[in-house]
């Protein structure tokens, strides 16, 4: 049976299951953006699908447009969603989170804490079961203890996510995330949806990395590129390019 998290807020009415589903282009931002910038996007741009930043210890941008509203708005107007979770990340000295962000140390607990409170923050944006929401663990060094609790965590965070009627994407690069669940995948709980970044400007979904046969059915999304200011509309923003094959799992 499955337990629900408690939630501090209450959920709003839940999206069709399509909203975390897409083919297609999209972009990333840390903030997301306002209403006008989101309209000139909708018709001038190449993307249909819109990376948010749900919640999480690492959160690094305020959100103020971020809402219920403001998501059933934007899945109205034809956008899909890819919600992100900035949690515990890994701790190494080459790696993003070296001294001033909060890591994971104690895999198995924080990786299922992390899924309840992604969920209860997804259910406040109308995110509901069966969504797929993205856990983002930044680059690092794999080495034997580190991949072991960031791999543990990650496990953690998808039997949680699986539990609560979500479905359970990560995002990380090929060189360290995704290069460490390929290398242990015969022995790991995999997402079910991969979202690898590879900064090559080719809006592809295969990669050197990757073999073919996993996250085969619509399960990737390929971050192409960083950091980009990019204007349409007359709106410009900063932005990661994706491109999406995410099907509804059913």
């Amino acid at each position: 049976a499955r337990t629900e998290p408690p939630a501090a807020t209450p959920a709003a009415p839940a999206l069709p299951a399509d909203a975390t589903a897409h083919q297609g282009k999209g972009f990333d931002t840390c903030t997301a953006p306002g209403q006008s910038a989101m309209d000139a996007w909708k018709a001038a741009s190449p993307y249909s699908a819109v990376g948010v930043y749900i919640g999480g210890v690492n959160r690094g941008c305020a959100q103020p447009n971020l809402t219920a509203e403001w998501v059933r708005t934007q899945y109205t107007a034809g956008w899909r969603f890819l919600p992100l979770y900035v949690g515990p990340q890994p701790a190494a000295g080459a790696g993003s989170c070296a001294s001033d962000c909060a890591a994971v140390t104690d895999p198995v607990p924080q990786g299922r804490a992390a899924a309840e409170d992604a969920v209860a923050q997804a259910g406040t944006l109308g995110f509901g079961k069966g969504s797929v929401l993205y856990n983002d663990l930044e680059q690092y060094t794999p080495g034997a203890a580190l991949t072991a609790r960031v791999l543990g965590y990650l496990e953690a965070w998808t039997a949680r996510l699986h539990e609560l009627g979500y479905r359970s994407g990560a995002y990380g690069s090929v060189s360290s995330l995704a290069a460490d669940l390929v290398a242990h995948a015969a022995g790991t709980t995999l997402p079910d949806v991969i979202h690898f970044a590879r900064w090559n400007d080719e809006a592809t979904l295969t990669d050197p990395v990757l073999p073919a046969a996993l996250w085969a059915d619509h399960q990737r999304v390929h971050q192409y590129a960083g950091d980009r200011a990019e204007t349409y509309g007359g709106v410009r923003i900063s932005v990661d390019r994706d491109l999406l094959d995410v099907g509804t799992g059913a």
